[in-house]
């Protein structure tokens, strides 16, 4: 979901009278005041904060590259918000095509001690993911300075009184830092916009906490003398350039391994993502237009291997692992769990394991410490593990839904179909009719064959998102589903089709829809366009056992029974039970 706009108007959200702006820190004539500090947990490598709506209290995903502040149609249902229309420059670009923005005011938007009063933001698109209800941006992130510590878990918002000079409090007498100026651009880019050089070339560059992994365009690539590899004319798809030099502010990366693709912002030539922000700490000072920052240690860019890295003090050095706990530990379970949080983001196991343990026995009182544990178990496939975690978060919260649901795919892939049903079950009865998990307990209840409760929730889930990116990946489910059920073919017939239209044909989806609408097809008798939707899916995915007995079954049911079985033979071979799966269905040659 992108926000178009001839022009940008930004909403302002104004301070309550009654907040209280803390003093961080004194320099001489220079105070560094703290507005509000914003406890982040790393989901997905995404950084999501805490924020109460009207007093019900949410999470956002903080997103220092998008202007406004936005919220999803569904959520702003389920916190039975008030739209109305955005000025008409204001447009949704979402899976459905653009669509005008609406906008609702928010009473009271508290964050952190801080009080926001009558806050507007943009309602539309899809969800944001990771459980958050939108994201906030820089209308809300600008009222001061923003203070990025995301490997402690942190992003603090700032108010300097009196600072000509450096801003970057932390640093330690003698310790070096890099400084970087940047504009405001506000037109074209959310937020300020900087400048580094990529073998030497003078590229522009933007810090954005609302992705996971850093990435530069195509053309800026090739400015640097990095060719598009093979595949990816035109930007469509992304590559790992290796890069002589990468240099900002005074830090330097030599041999530096880069992702190159499109990220749809055109006016910027390079994303720093929330793998940069990890490693390091920075001071974003909207106040002097200057961006403070040190390095943290550890892996610059989230690519496969790690690029070689230079200190800010010129020497070059292999980038080391993962830096582990500094000498200022954290003083709660709270600051633990955050801090656990990043380091899995960086992948560093061990010492997010260390952490959420040690959040676990600080607070062995609260569930989310025990799910945030679980889920690392789990992605490290210690199943038991993670399944002791999440019987545990239960234990103290019944209605836990993310638990109930990471169990019952844990259950799934044991076979355990009845106790996986069930939770699925539970997590149905608590979800609000709005949720975004319904998309994913679709998906689980069809792998488990419960293809009524799916397609219940495919109906749910696409009714509230309409402007979601996954829209099409739910049409084609819920198409599915109504073809192995045969009920609704020719509803399903229309989900297929608007599926299609909505990605391209190199869409790995693309091959999916087709066989789906082969599957409605097959079922309606019309045995050529089955035939012509299976062939064309087969051509992107060879080996696709429904694919090929689908055919099959169409070419036998056609006469031409030696094509049609050497079809069925090839997909047995691919698949032994397909032909069982089939029959269930009640489909047989």
């Amino acid at each position: 979901m992108l926000l178009s706009a001839v022009r940008h108007r930004i909403l302002l959200l104004w301070l309550s009278p009654t907040l209280c702006i803390c003093p961080l820190q004194t320099l001489a004539a220079c105070k560094i005041n703290e507005i509000a500090a914003l406890p982040v947990t790393m989901t997905a490598s995404l950084p999501l904060v805490t924020a109460s709506v009207n007093g019900t209290e949410v999470k956002f995903i903080a997103s220092s590259a998008t202007m406004l502040s936005v919220i999803s149609s569904a959520s702003a249902a389920e916190l039975n918000l008030k739209l109305r229309t955005a000025p008409r420059h204001l447009k949704i670009v979402g899976a459905g095509g653009t669509t005008q923005a609406q906008i609702t005011t928010v009473n009271t938007l508290g964050i952190s001690g801080m009080t926001l009063q009558k806050a507007d933001f943009i309602v539309g698109g899809g969800e944001s993911g990771q459980g958050s209800f939108g994201v906030l941006g820089q209308n809300v992130l600008a009222i001061g300075d923003v203070d990025y510590d995301l490997l402690k878990g942190s992003i603090r918002l700032m108010r300097p009184d009196g600072c000509a000079d450096s801003l970057a409090y932390w640093v330690k007498e003698g310790q070096a830092y890099s400084v970087m100026e940047f504009a405001w651009q506000v037109l074209t880019t959310p937020g300020g916009v900087g400048t580094a050089y990529i073998n030497g070339a003078q590229i522009s560059v933007q810090f954005a906490t609302g992705m996971a992994a850093s990435m530069i365009s195509p053309k800026a690539a090739e400015r640097a003398g990095i060719a598009p590899a093979a595949g990816t004319a035109g930007g469509t798809k992304s590559y790992i350039g290796r890069f002589s030099s990468f240099k900002i502010g005074d830090e330097e990366i030599r041999n530096a391994r880069l992702r190159v693709g499109d990220f749809g912002n055109y006016s910027v030539d390079m994303m720093l993502g929330v793998d940069f922000l990890l490693a390091h700490h920075i001071y974003v000072a909207n106040s002097q237009h200057k961006v403070y920052f040190t390095y943290n240690g550890g892996p610059v860019f989230d690519l496969s291997r790690s690029p070689l890295v230079v200190a800010a003090n010129g020497s070059s050095a292999e980038s080391p692992a993962p830096s582990g706990p500094q000498s200022d530990e954290p003083k709660d379970a709270a600051g633990f769990s955050q801090r656990g949080s990043a380091f899995s983001a960086r992948h560093d196991y061990v010492h997010a394991l260390d952490d959420l343990t040690r959040a676990c026995e600080l607070s062995p009182d609260n569930p989310d410490y025990f799910y945030q544990r679980g889920v690392l178990y789990w992605q490290h496939g210690q199943t038991v593990r993670a399944l002791d975690d999440f019987y545990r978060a239960l234990e103290l919260k019944p209605d836990h839904v993310l638990a109930l649901k990471a169990r019952a795919d844990i259950r799934s892939g044991r076979k355990d179909l009845a106790s996986a049903k069930a939770d699925l079950d539970s997590v149905d009865q608590r979800a609000s009719k709005e949720a975004d998990i319904r998309f994913s307990l679709a998906q689980s209840y069809e792998r488990l064959d419960y293809l009524d409760s799916a397609l219940a929730q495919y109906d749910r889930w696409i009714a509230w998102h309409a402007d979601d990116a996954r829209l099409a990946q739910a049409l084609n489910g819920r198409c599915w589903t109504r073809a192995s059920l045969n009920q609704d073919l020719a509803k399903a017939l229309i989900d297929c089709n608007q599926a299609l239209k909505l990605t391209g044909p190199s869409s790995p989806l693309t091959r999916h829809i087709l066989a789906s609408r082969g599957l409605v097809l097959l079922r309606t008798g019309e045995y050529e366009k089955s035939i012509a939707d299976y062939t064309s899916s087969l051509k992107l995915e060879f080996k696709n056992a429904s694919a090929l007995y689908g055919r099959g079954v169409d070419k036998i049911r056609m006469g031409k029974t030696e094509e049609g079985q050497a079809d069925i033979t090839e997909a047995t071979w691919q698949s032994p039970r397909i032909a069982d799966q089939f029959s269930e269905r009640g489909i047989i040659p």
